[in-house]
């Protein structure tokens, strides 16, 4: 999916961007801001708070390319990381170790890439994705388990991967927030948003651990819900 978000992505920004001329173009820039905070439960918790700017594609305007940026934040208790780097997941179930954490905070601002189309003026169909930025947080003590090797489990520390990059799939670095949902309009300024996120929360060990690697992910789907405000609408 990532993948194929890219691939449109280079396709749609070959398009011009087509004048409306209707009220929005009165407003000016401003005027598809929306600012929005997604709450998502299940394996863990997280928030989201969010800036973007749509552009509408074409006469109709259904199409909506856009930009932003994002702060997401995971919450979580016992939540297992696996080996993360592209090379050792590509070789299977062999490579791939366990580092379970006993608590889980961490926080990624990233600039987001966003498309949208409106199938009325009211209901809203989009898909966004985090693409580059970084992330902070504590460091925590967890659980090492090579399953790889058998080894015997260790405790070990770890702290959020600083940079993050969307490189599509495992070859990923750090933590990204992607969201589909539908988007309904209350009235012009104020709309609900749910769906469903999915997050890619990423720890560094403090050490080199087996097969040379320190990188750890985890992939968590939850259920979110969210409210935007538009007030230039």
């Amino acid at each position: 999916m990532r993948k194929l978000l890219i691939l449109t992505l280079l396709a749609v920004w070959t398009f011009p961007i087509m004048a409306q001329e209707n009220a929005e173009n009165k407003k000016g820039f401003k005027y598809n801001n929306h600012y929005d905070l997604a709450i998502g439960a299940g394996n863990g918790f997280s928030t989201a708070l969010s800036w973007t700017h749509f552009h509408k594609i074409g006469k109709k305007g259904k199409f909506q390319i856009g930009y932003g940026v994002r702060l997401s934040s995971l919450f979580g208790s016992d939540l297992e990381y696996i080996t993360a780097p592209a090379d050792l997941t590509s070789g299977g179930e062999k490579n791939l170790d366990t580092l379970k954490l006993s608590s889980t905070q961490l926080n990624a601002l990233n600039l987001t890439i966003n498309l949208q189309y409106a199938f009325t003026e009211k209901l809203e169909f989009g898909f966004n994705i985090d693409a580059l930025g970084f992330t902070f947080g504590g460091e925590q003590k967890g659980m090492f388990t090579a399953r790889s090797q058998g080894r015997t489990p260790s405790q070990e520390m770890a702290k959020p991967t600083s940079g993050n990059i969307l490189l599509v799939g495992d070859n990923d670095r750090g933590s990204l927030n992607s969201q589909f949902y539908l988007r309904y309009w209350i009235n012009p300024k104020w709309a609900i948003r749910g769906g469903v996120s999915y997050i890619f929360g990423e720890y560094t060990a403090s050490r080199k651990l087996v097969l040379d690697n320190d990188r750890f992910r985890a992939k968590i789907f939850q259920p979110m819900i969210a409210i935007t405000f538009s007030p230039y609408r």
